[in-house]
Order: C-alpha cells, then sequence, then structure tokens
C-alpha cells in the first residue's frame, strides 16, 4: 500500500531524512521507533504531504504522490494525526467529530454512530468543547475524527505522550482491533515500547534520518532488547 524509495526532507536548509525507504502491506501495523531528533516525525510529515520531498518518492496505492498536497493525499485515504493532536478547542466534542466527515460530504450520522461504538469514552462528552477534555480524552477524539473520513492508511505521531495509562491501553486495544476489522494501515511514531510493541507488527528503528534495523516479530514483548536496538527506555 506504502512504498517509500530514497526520501530526503527537511526543514530549508536544515535535511533531516536522509533515504529513507521502507514498504508497507494494505493492513499491516508498522511502528517507528527512535530518540527524539532523528527523523520520525518528519517522516511522518512528509508522508501526507505537510513537508516537501527534496529527492526520493512516495508511492501509495500505486500512484506516485511524492508532489500531492495534503489534501489529496487525504482524498486517497491517508489520516495523519499529529503530535499534540491538534483538534479544534472551542468545538464541541461532536462538531470535531463532523469535521472528519467534510472529506467524504457524508451527512448522515451513521459512521459517527459506529464510530461512538469503537471508542464509547466519547460518549458523554459530546457537548462539551474539545479544549476542556483531558488529554486522553482528547487523543480519543482526535482519533476518531481521523478515522470518521474512512481512510484506509492511518499515520500516528506519539499518541501516549501525555496521557493517563488506562487511557493507553484503551487506544492499544482499539487500534489492534480496527486494524484486524477494517484492514486498516497503521504507521505509528512511538518512543512507548509497551504501546508500539501492543500496536505493531513489526517496528523499524529510525537513527539520524535514515532506517536501520528492524526489530524481528518475537523481540517486540522484550523491552529489554527493545531498548538495545534503539537506547530508548519505557
Amino acid at each position: 500500500m506504502l512504498e517509500v524509495t530514497g526520501l530526503h526532507a527537511g526543514y530549508g536548509a536544515i535535511p533531516v531524512l536522509h533515504g529513507v525507504s521502507l514498504a508497507i502491506a494494505q493492513g499491516e501495523s508498522v511502528g517507528i521507533l527512535g530518540h527524539n531528533g532523528m527523523g520520525k516525525t518528519t517522516l511522518l510529515r512528509t508522508l501526507i504531504g505537510a513537508l516537501r520531498t527534496t529527492a526520493g518518492t512516495v508511492r501509495f496505492g500505486g500512484a506516485d504522490i511524492t508532489r500531492d498536497a495534503p489534501h489529496a493525499r487525504a482524498r486517497l485515504g491517508m489520516a495523519y494525526v499529529p503530535q499534540g493532536r491538534e483538534i479544534f478547542p472551542t468545538l464541541s466534542a461532536m462538531d470535531n467529530l463532523r469535521m472528519g466527515l467534510v472529506k467524504t460530504g457524508e451527512r448522515s450520522m451513521a459512521t459517527i454512530e459506529a464510530l461512538l461504538e469503537d471508542f464509547p469514552r466519547l460518549k458523554p462528552l459530546l457537548e462539551r468543547p474539545g479544549g476542556s477534555l483531558s488529554g486522553g480524552e482528547q487523543q480519543l477524539l482526535a482519533l476518531a475524527r481521523a478515522l470518521a473520513g474512512k481512510p484506509t492508511l492511518l499515520l500516528l505521531d506519539e499518541p501516549t505522550e501525555g496521557i493517563q495509562p488506562s487511557i493507553i491501553e484503551e487506544i492499544a486495544e482499539t487500534l489492534a482491533a480496527l486494524r484486524d476489522r477494517m484492514k486498516l494501515t497503521i504507521v505509528l511514531v512511538e518512543q512507548n515500547l509497551e504501546f508500539i510493541a501492543a500496536v505493531s507488527q513489526r517496528v523499524l528503528v529510525i537513527k539520524r534520518g535514515q532506517i536501520g534495523d528492524e526489530i524481528p516479530r518475537e523481540h517486540l514483548g522484550d523491552f529489554e532488547i527493545m531498548s538495545q536496538y534503539t537506547g530508548v527506555h519505557g
């Protein structure tokens, strides 16, 4: 579904990604693990088109989208939940969810009603302003809003940051269930070893803007071995 070849990108004259290559199949969940400053967020922002590719190619569903704008990639089925969530704080939780329907043009509530079955914690919060929700509740809202557009590829940037453990476990279970039921493809950037192991079917390590090791599947639950690959602890 997603094929990246020799990807270079950065910020102005500062290069960050140095020839990233990876391939991800439909319905696969892949984690990207690494220290801060290694290029994890830059990679996701380049995949969604928020940062310009300076060299290399990005193919999605067989089509070359390297030069496509973010809204064009969204129409093709890509969705991005950035670090910090970026919900609309003055809109109600329900209106935030409705914003997720803009891409499809859907006017009925069927999609939102179905999503609320997957995110039941949001049901009593629908009339509250998004900015009044806790960090964990905002993350659930951001995920549900992204899924309202019916993406086939979901890009997640550190969804556990600043969230209480009970909601982290809930998010992991929900993402794994959606991946299996909807054949949803997930690219997850994360430093929480337990979470990335719970959600991902394989984990790639990024160092200094390049994809290095792939952590073998049999080691994904062994946090000591995982930390040896990356130097990330937790």
